[in-house]
């Protein structure tokens, strides 16, 4: 029996709605589209034999995980690994100018390779890099083969840049430029020569 890993990005929010950068524990709940699309994964991911559910700890990915936990009698655990970058000063806003801050620091990231470049009060890319990567070896370390199925709620900038780190044969600008719907998944299959991803949230790799 192979351990396969859902990587799960939330389900419709408030704050994708309204535009909001929202990477903080503000109040930008789900969507009653949001808490469809999660009641409808649930079922989808129903014959997964899902043991255990990790969740970031923002709101949106918080109630995901809840849904998922009471449909698929799973226990759900709060990971920081999952959650998204902090954008600092910009948090809260969905102005021009907090989105132009956001862009800088993306073009730092990925452009320019400064990946200690931050907002202002916000987080680096080695600081998130270092969270998510060691989320990932606990997860690894804490489950068997025969564990079945885990889920990873997060979100889809956090996904989008650090899963080709974790994941051989994912490429990052296709990870960074494919969009990542709100439930889709990608699905990780645990093997003895590492981390194989199987589908890139919708796509067959």
């Amino acid at each position: 029996m192979t351990l396969q890993l859902y990587f799960v990005r939330h389900g419709e929010s408030e704050a994708n709605l309204a535009r909001v950068i929202s990477n903080r524990d503000l109040p930008h709940a789900l969507t009653a589209k949001g808490q469809a699309q999660a009641a409808t994964l649930a079922q989808t991911l129903a014959p997964a034999g899902v043991r255990k559910i990790y969740a970031s700890p923002i709101l949106r990915a918080r109630q995901t995980g809840e849904i998922l936990g009471r449909a698929l009698n799973a226990p759900v655990e709060m990971a920081d690994g999952l959650r998204e970058p902090d954008c600092g000063i910009a948090e809260g806003r969905g102005d021009a100018d907090a989105w132009e801050l956001q862009r800088q620091v993306m073009q730092a990231w990925l452009g320019e390779e400064n990946l200690d470049a931050r907002i202002e009060g916000g987080e680096s890319f080695n600081e998130a890099r270092a969270r998510f990567v060691a989320l990932i070896d606990h997860v690894l370390a804490a489950h068997r083969a025969d564990d079945g199925g885990v889920v990873l709620i997060g979100h889809g900038g956090i996904f989008s840049l650090m899963l080709p780190l974790v994941l051989p044969g994912i490429d990052r600008v296709m990870a960074l430029h494919y969009p990542i719907g709100n439930t889709a998944f990608a699905l990780v299959e645990v093997t003895p020569a590492g981390l194989r991803c199987r589908n890139w949230f919708g796509l067959s790799v």
